[in-house]
């Protein structure tokens, strides 16, 4: 083999080697291409998750605060609601109580009245001997109903006349005025107890007016429920 020969083998080795060079850069450069692809697409997917979760996470917040902006609306609203309802029971009762007032200035109505309310305390208590309180406007009233009021309950009790000792001392609050606004006040009527105290019927215009009120709030409550739903609709 001369040196041509030799030469040319040389250079058809160097292309084998050039060429096998050339191809493994190209599947390199292939194979690294891919893999910058996929890791670039897996970033930008992961990138994409964590603004759909933030996305999420924000509107959530906003769910979050207008359900609590709207409960809090409801909630102010509905003390709105509660508070003119009470006025409105207020009212009424205070204009109950003013009615009372007026009871006791027909005296022979109002002595009629005393009669029935000691009678009803007698029978309520069923003692021997009470004391008896009321206000002190009401004590000539109150003696001259006495005897007949005794009477009656021993009629209707089938008992003796039972022994009714006015206090002379201790007097019911007088009725309210302008000049004592928050003061203790009495609009009328009596307080029995038994001689020991242990056992006491009061008998007031003011206790009877409470609970009056409480048998009726029911329908109280029935009647401003339909007002405040009309107002609503």
């Amino acid at each position: 083999m001369n040196d041509t020969d030799v030469a040319k083998q040389i250079q058809q080795m160097v292309r084998f080697i050039r060429q096998e060079a050339d191809e493994k850069a190209s599947e390199i450069s292939v194979s690294a291409e891919e893999e910058f692809n996929i890791e670039k697409l897996q970033l930008v997917e992961a990138e994409k998750k964590k603004i759909r979760q933030e996305y999420e996470r924000k509107e959530k917040q906003v769910e979050i605060r207008k359900k609590i902006e709207y409960s809090m609306q409801l909630n102010a609203s509905r003390i709105k609601v509660l508070q003119a309802q009470d006025d409105l029971v207020n009212k009424m009762k205070e204009d109950a109580m003013k009615e009372l007032l007026l009871v006791s200035h027909n005296h022979h109505e109002y002595k009629h009245l005393l009669k029935e309310l000691i009678v009803q305390s007698l029978l309520r208590l069923k003692e021997p001997a009470v004391l008896l309180r009321c206000r002190r406007e009401d004590h000539h009233h109150v003696e001259s109903v006495l005897h007949s009021a005794k009477h009656e309950y021993a009629s209707k009790a089938d008992v003796h006349e039972p022994e009714i000792i006015v206090d002379h001392d201790v007097y019911l609050p007088p009725a309210p005025s302008d000049d004592d606004a928050h003061g203790q006040f009495c609009s009328g009527g009596v307080v029995l107890a038994s001689r020991d105290g242990k056992i006491v019927c009061e008998n007031t215009l003011d206790a009877r007016l409470e609970v009056v009120f409480r048998k009726k709030l029911p329908e109280v409550l029935s009647i401003r429920k339909l007002l405040f739903a009309q107002n609503a609709a």
